[in-house]
């Protein structure tokens, strides 16, 4: 009996577990800082094991040389970083919306540990952040991210030369979309601040003797959170759908 099959074999799994293992350290609802690093690297392990079948072909024969095994590690690596850190930038843009949000409700001083970022920041976007995770394993969102880790075997074939130019000029792109979406998803409450503030200064003016901002501070958090509420499930369903288009472009 032959075992010459081994060494091929051991160095397909290497680099597809390189390459998908990147991938879930990185995609939101699949690998988020709260979830411990063990299960994340379980997943990132049995997933492999499962697209091993189907992507093992894709992979060319094991290379002749060390420097040619570790360039092709490295190519894999940046792959599931590039597809990976896409959907880590489309989640950040909640919290450019929550932190324009916590300004202009005067929730800016109320900050906490986000789960999703590891960083401290606003809690409105904190909220966010978790409720879009949520959201995306309800809706099967998540099935989303593991057909764009299966087909980026054939958008990114390896052995290939990577599109190094697409890549920039997508991640700029994804970079520039995910601050656009943020600042589209907070302008309701842009508007919402600039009438209230305006309205203030008119009633200071109006009324010098008043000590405006301690009636003002609790009105203007309690209008915020009753215009947040009426209007979140509408922005929700304006993340997800730009989640969707965004990752859908991995998908073959």
């Amino acid at each position: 009996m032959s075992f010459d099959f081994a060494p091929q074999t051991a160095f397909i799994f290497v680099l597809a577990f390189a390459r998908i293992g990147t991938m879930v350290m990185l995609m939101p609802a699949l690998g988020e800082i709260s979830v411990s690093a063990r299960i994340r690297l379980t997943f990132a392990v049995m997933l492999t094991f499962v697209l091993l079948p189907m992507i093992a072909d894709s992979y060319p024969p094991l290379g002749a040389t060390f420097a040619s095994v570790v360039w092709a590690i490295l190519t894999e690596v940046f792959v599931g970083l590039f597809v990976g850190a896409t959907a880590r930038l489309v989640m950040s843009s909640l919290q450019v919306a929550g932190t324009v949000i916590a300004f202009q409700t005067g929730l800016a001083f109320a900050q906490n540990v986000d789960p999703t970022q590891g960083i401290q920041g606003a809690l409105v976007g904190t909220f966010l952040s978790v409720l879009a995770v949520t959201l995306i394993f309800v809706l099967d969102l998540h099935f989303l991210l593991i057909a764009a880790i299966r087909d980026s075997y054939v958008l990114f074939e390896p052995g290939n030369m990577l599109p190094l130019g697409d890549f920039v000029e997508m991640a700029v792109r994804t970079v520039s979309g995910a601050f656009k979406l943020g600042v589209q998803i907070s302008a309701p409450f842009i508007v919402f601040g600039m009438v209230f503030y305006l309205a203030l200064g008119v009633l200071s003016k109006l009324m010098p003797q008043v000590q405006i901002f301690f009636v003002a501070m609790p009105a203007n958090i309690m209008l915020g959170f009753a215009l947040f509420a009426v209007l979140m499930g509408g922005l929700m369903t304006w993340f997800l759908t730009y989640f969707e288009e965004t990752m859908g472009q991995f998908l073959a």
